[in-house]
């Protein structure tokens, strides 16, 4: 069993997938950028890491494992902790390459070291956008003209006597004109300011009552608790199969219910679904116990 492909389809879908006693493979989003030294544009991405402290089972890879083999959790378990077991013993003599994720490899102080893989990117959103080169654009620098002023020689034309007269006298006028508007303009805003101090005056000093308030409503909002683990109970290839199954697990006490379908277009029936993981981890192991063997751990959130 090729341990590291179940982990790359995981990673498609889920932020971090942990593989029991050995560790976590985490990602986190990378938006789009430009490659300053290539001139390449790079779409957002999703780069792995890895951390050495999440190793408790969370159920999410096991039970990926036990429904692509069609085997049962137990088994599951048991493979992977063979492969983890494998890795151990690799690691203590050399690094490895895990397909599609990267370079493992302990360093002097006996600690996993992990080189993600660049050429995969498990952004989905992304699917399609490659790489786009660009090419430096060089831009040629325009010669500035120097302004060049006429000289004002003394054997210009001399300009009439009586024409100066005359334009000093326009301007005169228009002065006159300009202070007269002025004056006028200066009185109509004092009326206009007189009439807007009085309408204020009028708006504090009046009161307003009014006989019959509007009644207040009281709304009553139910919040929706969000549950996305669930027993799974089985998977339907006939919609009115699994219609059946949730009637039954339902006449036998269960809060059953149809979770969706599957990425091959199965029907999920669930025992019940919860909101705490604990909870529901709690309830797959007395299920198996007591009903059914092949009931199974999903983390899926439904809309």
């Amino acid at each position: 069993m090729n341990l590291a492909n179940y982990i790359n389809d995981l990673l498609y879908r889920y932020d971090c997938v942990i593989v029991p006693n050995f560790g976590g493979f985490v990602t986190h989003r990378i938006g789009a950028k430009l490659n300053s030294d290539s001139h390449a544009f790079y779409p957002p991405t999703k780069q792995i890491a890895f951390n050495s402290h999440l190793k408790h089972n969370d159920g999410l890879l096991t039970n990926y494992v036990a429904s692509v083999e069609q085997i049962s959790f137990e088994k599951a378990a048991a493979a992977i902790s063979l492969s983890v077991l494998n890795w151990q013993n690799e690691l203590k003599s050399n690094a490895f390459q895990l397909d599609n994720l990267g370079t493992i490899v302990l360093n002097k102080k006996q600690q996993i070291v992990f080189e993600p893989t660049k050429e995969i990117n498990f952004l989905t959103t992304s699917f399609g956008l490659a790489n786009v080169p660009t090419s430096l654009i060089k831009r040629n620098a325009t010669p500035i003209i120097p302004l060049v002023t006429e000289d004002i020689s003394e054997d210009k034309k001399v300009i009439p006597l009586f024409i100066k007269y005359a334009a000093a006298a326009a301007i005169l006028l228009t002065l006159g004109f300009a202070g007269y508007n002025g004056i006028q303009d200066d009185k109509q805003k004092k009326i206009a300011i007189n009439q807007q101090l009085a309408l204020e005056k009028k708006i504090q000093t009046a009161t307003f009552i009014i006989a019959n308030p509007l009644p207040t409503l009281e709304l009553n909002v139910v919040k929706k608790v969000s549950k996305p683990y669930h027993v799974v109970a089985g998977s339907f290839q006939f919609p009115e199969n699994a219609d059946r199954k949730v009637k039954q697990l339902i006449a036998k006490g269960f809060n059953a219910q149809i979770i969706g379908l599957n990425k091959w277009g199965l029907t999920q029936v669930a025992f019940n679904s919860y909101a705490d993981r604990n909870d529901a981890i709690n309830s797959l192991y007395k299920i198996k116990k007591t009903i059914s063997t092949d009931a199974w751990f999903l983390v899926k959130a439904i809309q």
